[in-house]
């Protein structure tokens, strides 16, 4: 699916003042996008220092929705700094966000960042993953007719986080996770999703899938347990990388 990424990157430039990088998120980087599908684009600005020093309280997140070419685009941008704080929250939104292959503008401030946020990358993630597949499987519970996008969030999530606490490797995409997970199902529900974006499933096992998915809990579990990622992100060195980023030429000299 072409994204245009040339013109994604003029919409954001045009919209998120300051902007040091943005990255396609959502369907599009979980590997089962369907013609209709929001475009979702997430990344990071840099406010002037004059911004974040008076009293006036800044703007940290931008949330907009934007239009290209008649397809909605949702471009979600927080403040550097707060953007370094969640990255040392053990958030595998975040860090699935840098680590995105499609890139739509900012591949040198990625350059930069992403050895860093590789050391972000702990134990502590497995919250973050557990508590998505929390959210997802009380989502599928409520729903009358199971619908092939829920139920495929919740193994890209379960999958996503048991990949990251076994190998310390940030891979959003189902249909790359599942060339070492080769569940055989998952092809025929991307298919059926792609179909129809919000259409529900007929003729579904839910039961197998609600004890399938138990399963896979079990092995973020025991992934978790067997993990040797460690257990807290280098928050020193995402402090110097910020006020780099603040003060390019050094910090003023005191006395």
């Amino acid at each position: 699916m072409n994204l245009e990424l040339d013109k994604l990157a003029d919409l954001a430039r045009a919209h998120l003042p300051g902007v040091r990088f943005i990255t396609v998120s959502g369907a599009h980087l979980y590997g089962f996008p369907s013609e209709d599908s929001d475009i979702d684009l997430r990344g990071c600005y840099q406010l002037p220092l004059a911004d974040l020093i008076g009293l006036r309280r800044p703007v940290e997140t931008r949330d907009l929705k934007l239009d290209l070419a008649g397809r909605e685009v949702e471009l979600v941008g927080h403040e550097v700094g707060k953007y370094l704080r969640l990255l040392c929250k053990h958030n595998g939104y975040i860090l699935e966000q840098v680590f995105s292959p499609l890139v739509v503008l900012g591949q040198d401030f990625l350059d930069r960042l992403r050895p860093l946020a590789r050391r972000c990358v702990t134990r502590g993630c497995y919250r973050h993953y557990r508590g998505f597949l929390q959210t997802q499987l009380q989502l599928l519970e409520k729903q009358e007719v199971k619908k092939a996008k829920t139920l495929l969030y919740a193994y890209r999530v379960v999958l996503t986080g048991t990949h990251l606490l076994r190998t310390g490797e940030v891979q959003a995409n189902l249909v790359e996770l599942n060339r070492e997970f080769k569940l055989l199902f998952i092809d025929e529900l991307i298919a059926q999703k792609q179909a129809r974006e919000l259409g529900g499933l007929s003729g579904l096992d839910y039961e197998w899938h609600r004890a399938e998915l138990a399963r896979w809990e079990a092995r973020l579990d025991e992934a978790y347990e067997r993990s040797t990622l460690p257990e807290e992100p280098p928050r020193d060195a995402v402090h110097d990388f910020l006020v780099g980023l603040r003060l390019p030429n050094g910090a003023p000299a005191s006395g």
